[in-house]
């Protein structure tokens, strides 16, 4: 096995880390990646963004939002947790969790943590997840990655994947407090997160002390992929899967309602009712809205293209951005 000091923080770096070393750079053994991520949102292959998160308090927060290749749910990492990557070249057939997850739990159970698997792709302690786990190929390589919440803040974690509701919020930290564990907690004595990462990374590498450093030519073609393909908005909104939304607001000029349809995450078609007042019809209002991107900043853009800036009666475009698109 070869160890890999990935030495940023930043998610799209070690995602195109992962991909590199994956498809364009293969080393002749196991490639092991232990590392960290500043606040981020993981979501998976399959799933739809604006349906997992919740975007205006990720976007308050300056929580990072990216696509995993991988598929699962959505998971939500800090600097108070760590990510662990194995990267194996062979033929393979079935997803295949138990060998790599194997590992994660013996060294957890060195250092006194009562850890299990819980047969699907979760770890726990004593019933309790502390980390979730996912797998995919790429050509004949598998890559099978998961998270480890160490010291891991709850509260930001249940927020930002959590409608922003106060009652619901207040329900859903403690709901998932009494699911979810940090592995601080459950240590025998304390340890710094630093000590926490060269004991797993020790006991995992079992002895060997192989490691690859990165060369500057690797550094340069990694971050050209990290934009290329996490960081990139179509990486990670233009991956949904087509859906409806619907959306109303009741504003001084009266009620809005809003049906959109989205594909890979463009407005494809939209139609608006209400009570409202307007000197332009409702086609000229729903056309301005097709083929633009589902977010606020460009919902708001091509309406002030159009030129629909004050010509709805005491609704303003700001707030029908903010009305169509978290």
């Amino acid at each position: 096995m070869i160890y890999i000091e990935t030495g940023s923080t930043d998610v799209y770096y070690n995602f195109g880390l992962e991909y590199y070393f994956t498809v364009e750079k293969r080393l002749p053994d196991t490639v092991f990646l232990f590392w960290q991520t500043t606040p981020t949102l993981m979501v998976g292959k399959y799933q739809n963004v604006l349906e997992e998160i919740n975007k205006p308090y990720a976007d308050a927060h300056g929580i990072h939002l990216v696509r995993r290749m991988s598929g699962g749910g959505t998971i939500y990492t800090d600097l108070g947790g760590w990510q662990f990557t194995f990267i194996q070249h062979r033929d393979a057939g079935e997803i295949q969790f138990h060998e790599y997850i194997a590992p994660v739990i013996d060294a957890l159970r060195e250092m006194g943590v009562n850890a299990s698997f819980n047969g699907r792709n979760d770890l726990t302690i004593d019933g309790r997840k502390f980390s979730g786990n996912a797998q995919y190929r790429l050509g004949d390589s598998i890559v099978h990655h998961g998270s480890l919440l160490f010291d891991t803040d709850i509260e930001q974690m249940v927020a930002s994947t959590t409608v922003d509701d106060y009652k619901i919020l207040s329900k859903s930290i403690k709901s998932v407090r009494d699911r979810v564990t940090n592995i601080s907690e459950h240590l025998p004595s304390p340890m710094d997160p630093h000590a926490f990462k060269a004991g797993m990374v020790r006991h995992i590498m079992n002895g060997s002390t192989e490691e690859y450093k990165l060369t500057p030519e690797d550094d340069a073609r990694i971050r050209q992929l990290a934009q290329e393909k996490f960081a990139a908005w179509e990486c990670i909104f233009g991956a949904d899967p087509k859906f409806n939304i619907e959306r109303t607001g009741r504003f001084a000029g009266g009620k809005m309602e809003f049906k959109i349809d989205v594909r890979k995450g463009v407005i494809q078609s939209a139609s608006v009712y209400g009570d409202f007042f307007s000197t332009l019809d409702a086609k000229t209002i729903c056309d301005a809205l097709v083929g633009s991107r589902y977010d606020r900043e460009s919902v708001r853009a091509a309406l002030l293209a159009h030129d629909i800036e004050g010509k709805v009666y005491r609704i303003s475009v700001d707030e029908m951005a903010a009305l169509i698109a978290d």
